[in-house]
Order: C-alpha cells, then sequence, then structure tokens
C-alpha cells in the first residue's frame, strides 16, 4: 500500500468522538463516529451482538451524540455549521434512522449546553447562555427547562459567573444537579435545584478553589457520586439529596489521586471508577453499598467498562482501544475479560484493510525536564533512516496522550518521521499533583521546558537530529507549537505547524466563548487586567521577530474557541517582523480540523511541509 493510500485508509477507520452512551434499558448502545463518513455522524447497536451497526444521522454537518431518551427509544443529538459551536439539538427514534426532528432553534446565536429529556417526554432540560425572556445574550449559562409543546423556557437557574454548565435530570424528573464557578475560577461546586426551579441550593462546597466533578446521579435518583478535588488531593464521595449527607467511598489520597471518572450506570449496584495512571487507562468496579470492589485485569492498551446490557448483568459493554487497536465497542462476561472472551458490536475491523501489523506501536519514552521533573510521552518510530522527527504536542492543557490510533502520527510515521507525543506538566492521567503543576508557573511556562527537554533528549539519544525536528498540534498543542517556534533556536525546532492555537492570549481571552475564560484565569492567575505583564510574556505574537524555523499556520474559519482573531493578529505582527510564513485555512472548520476531506489536505501538507522544511 503506498503512502496515500495508506493515508486513505487511515482517513476511513472510525474513531469514537467521546464515549458510547449505553441506553437505560440496557439493549442498546449508540456512539458518535469519526471518519466513517465524510463528516462525524450517530451510530447505533443492540447490546446483544444480534446485528451490525445501524447509523442514525447522515447529513452534511458534524452531529454528535448527547444523551438518550428515558425510554430508551430515541437519542438527543446536537449539530452546529461549519464547527462554530452554536448547535441545535434533535431527536432521533430508533425506529426511524436518518429523521431528526429539530427540539431547538438552528444555528442560534448563544452557545447551549447538554440537552436530557425528562421523563415526561415534554420537556428538555439544558445550559444556555441566553436570556429567552429579553432575548439577550449572557455571559454565564443558565440553566432551562424548554417545554417542546409550548416552546416557552423556565429559568430554572442563574449562576452569576460563567462557566461550563451541562446540567443532569435525575431518572426521576424532579431534580437537576449543574455546577457553578461563582466563588474562584479554580473552584467548582455543586448545586441541586428542583425542575419547578423553586429550590435552587448548593450541596457541594469544598472551599471556594477546591472543585467537584464529576457529578452523576445514581439510578435511584436520590444519590449523587462524585470526585472533590481539593488542592493535590481527591476523593470519591456520595451525597444523599435526601438529608443523609456524604459518605467517603475512597478518602485515601494515594488511591484516588489517579481517579478521572466515575459513575454508576443503570442494572447495576457498583460505579464504574475510572483510573488514568502512566497515561493508560483503567477501572474497577466499586459497590456503593458494600464497598466491595472488582478490578480487572490489565489489558493490552486500554478498556473500559461502561454498563451491564440488558439481562442479569453478568454481561457488559466497554471499549477496547489502543495504538493498534481501533476504539472497538464490546461485548464481555463480568467475570471474563480476557481477550478470546470479548466480542465487538461496533465490528470496527470489518471497516478496514489495515491490521494491527501495519500500525506502529507506541513506545513509553521517559525524560527529565530543565527542573528535575520526569515527563512521559509516546515514542512512534519511522521504518530506516527517518526524514526527521514531528513532536505532535495534545491539546487542554488538561488532557493527556494515551496508547491509541492518532491517524496523523501513524501517517507521519509511514511518510518517514519519528513521532514523539508528550505528556506535559499539566496533562492528566499522571495523579492530581502533576496536573496542578502547570498552575504554579502558568501557561507558558515550565510545560514548555517539558517538550523541549524531549526533543533535547531524543537528539542526546541519537534518535532525532538537531535541526530536524518540527512542533505540531491543535489548542494548546498549537498554542505550544507558536511558544517552541519562537523560542527556541533552529538547531532545536526547525518548523512549526500550530492549529488553531492562541498567538495574543488577551486577544484570545477577549474573544473566545465566555465558559472558558475562567479557565485563562485559573491557570494564569488571573484575568488580563489582574495580571497584564504575565498575558504579555506569555503570548508567542511578541516574540515573532525571533522566530528562525519554518512555520505553517493551520486556522478553522468558524472557531469560536481559539478564534481566527487571533490569526489576523500575528500575520500582521509577522509581515511587520519581515517572517515568512504559509497559511492553511479552512472555511467550513471550526476548533480543529475533523472533515475527512480537509483531514487529507491538511495531513499531506503537513508532511511535505515538515520534509521541506528540514531540507533547508
Amino acid at each position: 500500500m503506498d503512502t496515500e493510500g495508506y493515508l486513505d485508509a487511515l482517513l476511513s477507520l472510525p474513531a469514537l468522538a467521546g464515549w458510547p452512551k449505553v441506553s437505560p434499558d440496557g439493549r442498546w448502545v449508540a456512539w458518535t463516529w469519526l471518519r466513517a463518513a465524510p463528516v462525524a455522524d450517530v451510530w447505533v447497536a443492540p447490546t446483544d451482538g444480534s446485528a451490525p451497526p445501524l447509523r442514525l444521522t447522515e447529513t452534511s454537518e458534524n452531529t454528535f451524540l448527547v444523551s438518550w431518551t428515558p425510554d430508551s427509544r430515541a437519542v438527543i443529538v446536537e449539530q452546529d455549521v461549519g464547527g462554530n459551536e452554536r448547535v441545535q439539538l434533535f431527536r432521533v427514534d430508533l425506529s426511524k434512522p436518518g429523521k431528526m426532528t429539530p427540539l431547538t432553534e438552528p444555528n442560534p446565536g448563544y452557545f447551549l449546553r447538554g440537552g436530557q429529556l425528562h421523563p415526561d417526554g415534554r420537556r428538555l432540560v439544558y445550559g444556555a447562555n441566553y436570556d429567552f425572556a429579553r432575548q439577550e445574550v449572557l455571559e454565564p449559562t443558565w440553566v432551562h427547562c424548554h417545554d417542546l409543546e409550548t416552546w416557552k423556557r423556565q429559568v430554572l437557574a442563574r449562576p452569576a459567573r460563567a462557566t461550563w454548565v451541562n446540567p443532569q435530570p435525575n431518572p426521576q424528573g424532579t431534580h437537576v444537579l449543574y455546577t457553578r464557578q461563582d466563588r474562584h475560577p479554580a473552584g467548582e461546586q455543586g448545586w441541586l435545584v428542583d425542575i419547578d426551579g423553586l429550590d435552587d441550593r448548593e450541596i457541594l462546597n469544598f472551599g471556594d478553589e477546591s472543585r467537584v466533578r464529576p457529578l452523576r446521579w445514581l439510578p435511584d435518583g436520590r444519590r449523587i457520586l462524585f470526585v472533590a478535588e481539593d488542592g493535590n488531593e481527591r476523593r470519591l464521595g456520595l451525597f444523599d439529596i435526601t438529608g443523609e449527607g456524604i459518605t467517603w467511598l475512597i478518602e485515601d489520597p494515594e488511591r484516588a489521586q489517579f481517579i478521572e471518572d466515575a459513575w454508576v450506570p443503570f442494572g447495576s449496584s457498583s460505579a464504574v471508577v475510572v483510573e488514568v495512571q502512566d497515561a493508560l487507562l483503567g477501572s474497577f468496579l466499586l459497590d456503593v453499598d458494600t464497598a466491595q470492589e472488582v478490578r480487572f485485569p490489565r489489558a493490552t492498551g486500554n478498556f473500559l467498562p461502561l454498563a451491564p446490557a440488558a439481562g442479569d448483568g453478568s454481561q457488559w459493554i466497554g471499549v477496547h482501544y489502543s495504538s493498534r487497536q481501533p476504539h472497538d465497542i464490546v461485548r464481555f462476561p463480568l467475570e471474563d475479560v480476557r481477550p478470546t472472551s470479548v466480542s465487538s458490536l461496533s465490528r470496527v475491523w470489518g471497516r478496514t484493510n489495515l491490521q494491527p501489523e501495519t500500525l506502529t506501536q507506541a513506545e513509553d519514552l521517559r525524560w527529565r525536564s530543565s527542573d528535575g521533573v520526569e515527563v512521559q510521552g509516546w515514542l512512534y518510530r519511522a521504518a530506516g533512516e527517518p526524514l526527521g522527527t514531528v513532536v505532535f504536542i495534545h491539546g487542554g492543557p488538561t488532557s493527556h496522550s494515551g496508547d491509541r490510533i492518532h491517524a496523523l502520527v501513524q501517517y507521519l510515521v509511514k511518510r518517514g518521521f519519528h513521532v514523539l507525543d508528550p505528556n506535559y506538566r499539566g496533562s492528566t492521567g499522571f495523579g492530581i499533583a502533576f496536573q496542578e503543576l502547570i498552575k504554579q508557573d502558568g501557561w507558558g511556562g515550565l510545560e514548555q521546558e517539558d517538550i523541549k527537554s524531549g526533543i533535547e533528549a531524543l537528539t542526546e539519544r541519537g534518535i532525532a537530529l538537531a535541526g530536524r525536528v518540527g512542533v505540531t498540534g491543535t489548542s494548546y498543542g498549537g498554542y505550544s507549537s507558536w511558544c517552541q517556534i519562537t523560542r527556541y533556536p533552529r538547531e532545536i525546532v526547525a518548523a512549526a505547524a500550530p492549529v488553531c492555537g492562541m498567538t495574543d492570549l488577551v486577544i484570545d481571552y477577549q474573544t473566545t466563548r465566555p465558559d472558558l475564560r475562567p479557565y485563562s484565569e485559573e491557570m494564569m492567575g488571573g484575568s488580563p487586567e489582574q495580571v497584564p505583564e504575565k498575558y504579555r510574556d506569555r503570548s508567542p505574537i511578541h516574540f515573532v521577530q525571533d522566530i528562525q524555523g519554518s512555520l505553517l499556520i493551520v486556522q478553522g474559519a468558524q472557531d469560536p474557541n481559539v478564534t481566527p482573531e487571533n490569526v489576523r493578529a500575528v500575520r500582521s505582527a509577522l509581515d511587520q517582523a519581515g517572517v515568512g510564513y504559509e497559511l492553511l485555512e479552512f472555511e467550513n472548520e471550526g476548533h480543529g480540523i475533523m472533515r475527512r476531506e480537509n483531514l487529507k489536505t491538511l495531513y499531506l501538507r503537513l508532511a511535505d511541509f515538515f520534509a521541506g522544511a528540514f531540507q533547508l
């Protein structure tokens, strides 16, 4: 298979966007697939494996799964226009695949979050930064209850400050759970409001700068599972809304530091507790009444149980993946999770001519940063003499790169590049203390040294050659690419291709979505008005005159997160400094490039760009 044929195969290999969701009755599992079609679409399969996956949506715009309806007969999905994130909600019934019934207005002038149907089938609960009575866009996101028959909205809760609000009604439809960040940008408190909006109260608060996340209802609609973060410690707790208070399930900070998520699915009395350690996903079941644990053996790659299938609870649905295993939705017996006992529901291998041996295995790599902190990354080696090395920097920064298939990484390796995928400080998956390290210095601080020292480690070990290393990444990975190319000489960073990356942190703060501004304040220690010098010092736009390497700027024209204003401003600065650059802009993309045809254009351009830059 030639390199372009290999790229076509990679871009038709489906990948999950978010975790699948099992229906309340356990009979179905639904998910969003990227690259199974020209755009993202929603699919569903029976959990008994009796039929292949069924495509529920087929449109020209990206469509993502939001939730199941309480009766398990339909799903709620969201769709925006060209990646602008101004979503419209639809209902899609399992009996009518392809028919999307609108539930909210198309292409609204505000941002809508979540969307869950009340058990009465008539009301929809979601968050939106909009006052429907006054028809005014808001900074904060309010919690709304939308009557689908009259289209009247009732405001259930009015948070004071902007934050991401995804309200969660309990299965009985009596109360809605949500979070606020009214006290401090680094803090997050749990709130509860009744479905009539009469009693809105704070229920979980461990300090102004502490946070509770996630918040998950138990099927009984009375208890709430949550993870509390206080400084460098985590705890897993259970809160009873009837007044019985908090029961701590895992309070030992050593045990809890790697917990990233937890939920109790329908049909189970046990919580699925998700742990990520050394960037590898693991999990165990914890009975919330008896505290009995069932640990799963460590699988090759990553394995995540989701929920029991319909029946006696002995069969479960989960996800398995690695750098040589596409995301596969599987059914497995709870007592035996060996590969030979797992059956595929998504049948993903049947959708590709790729084989495990045609994909490059990720290697765990460690090095020390400039201050001695150990940093982990994934190394992908090209066969034979490499053309050079590309550092692929993940976004977030509160996320991590795991052992999974990334089409760009695999394609670059096929084209003859080594690829390093670093998990710099601030990444999840290495405990809460490592995640919090980035806030000691703020964005654009020592995490950039983590990336640079990774390049130096590769050079010292003879894996990379000086002057033949480039960087790329999307979102925070794009920002880091800007930082690397403006700070370090060509011998260290010979080329950069930032994708949707911040260039001026003040412009980014002023033009981004309102619910993202508290994140900037948390990471930078304040707003641009409070710490102006720090925002300036950490903005690559002020140092473009120092660029020695080659530069390719990539942007989605509809991006509401890192807006195109970042590119307009930096292009002006580059022109004024006389620094050359290339520009690749996609008119029908938002924050990140997602459409299959655009990905092919981007990946071909990136490989050619780095190959050319390394020959200079």
